[in-house]
């Protein structure tokens, strides 16, 4: 095998290794976001799963069904949406300290 596909290949399984670590990083790193001025929280891992609700009790209640529903949605997707985020500057620092300097699209 040609000394260029051997260096190919060598960087390619470095690269699945990088990949691996930093998405077992990413699992354990959360971020948490509130919404109706904290009395929802929601926490999410690097992974994009929810892994805690908290709800302040003052906010439970039955004829306030909609309300905490719509505040636990607003604090999910915010949630989510810092999760991918962190996901997604991870993962593209990865990529791209694999990519000659100057290297056009990243």
């Amino acid at each position: 095998m040609p000394e260029d596909m051997s260096n190919m290949f060598e960087n390619l399984q470095h690269l699945q290794e990088q990949v691996a670590r930093v998405q077992q990083e990413l699992s354990m790193q959360t971020v948490t976001t509130e919404s109706g001025g904290g009395v929802v929280k929601v926490t999410a891992n690097g992974k994009l799963q929810i892994v805690k609700i908290e709800i302040e009790k003052e906010v439970i209640d039955p004829s306030e069904k909609e309300m905490l529903e719509d505040l636990i949605l607003a604090a999910v997707n915010r949630t989510l949406e810092r999760a991918r985020e962190i996901a997604d500057r991870t993962m593209s620092d990865v990529a791209r300290s694999f990519l000659p300097p100057g290297f056009p699209g990243m």
